[in-house]
């Protein structure tokens, strides 16, 4: 478990927005991991710390957060449009990575969770739907809305001349 901490600060620094809940985050899930550790008997310990990393997040969320700013996953949040037909001529390469961390970080949390599995951790959305405890269909439905409000955002950048 010890070699995987960094990507369970990792994820819940990107679940929480900030590194004092994610230190809290991490540190409870630690905690829990450990407790239970004897009954792990997966075959992926990363994945598996993930998933109590994300369920004591969403935990915490709860207790700590009201609803309004938790950021529910509704319809109206769900119900993205597709981006303008010249969204395609966006090259994210020359994107400052502030301005990318940044859309990232103002994505609902659903969508922001969904991102960092797959694109910063690298997990198949098999493995993403598992650790979620979601339909795979939900993943990828979730990553394609929460790729198109990132591909909006850093196209709306870019137009009000947010790009250096």
């Amino acid at each position: 478990m010890l070699p995987h901490l960094d990507a369970a600060y990792n994820l819940a620094r990107w679940l929480a927005g900030n590194d004092h809940d994610a230190q809290d985050v991490t540190q409870e899930a630690s905690l829990r991991a450990f407790k239970f550790f004897g009954s792990f008997r997966g075959e992926n310990p990363r994945a598996w710390l993930l998933t109590i990393v994300r369920n004591t997040f969403y935990n915490w969320l709860q207790k700590n957060r009201p609803p309004e700013i938790a950021g529910e996953l509704d319809d109206e949040a769900l119900a993205v449009e597709d981006p303008s037909a010249n969204a395609e001529a966006i090259n994210l390469q020359l994107a400052d990575a502030e301005v990318v961390r940044r859309a990232i970080a103002e994505l609902p949390v659903g969508f922001r969770e969904m991102i960092v599995l797959r694109e910063m951790e690298g997990f198949s959305y098999k493995e993403i739907a598992d650790l979620s405890d979601v339909p795979i269909g939900t993943v990828m439905s979730r990553l394609a809305r929460a790729r198109k409000l990132l591909q909006k955002s850093l196209a709306g950048e870019f137009k009000t001349g947010g790009q250096k």
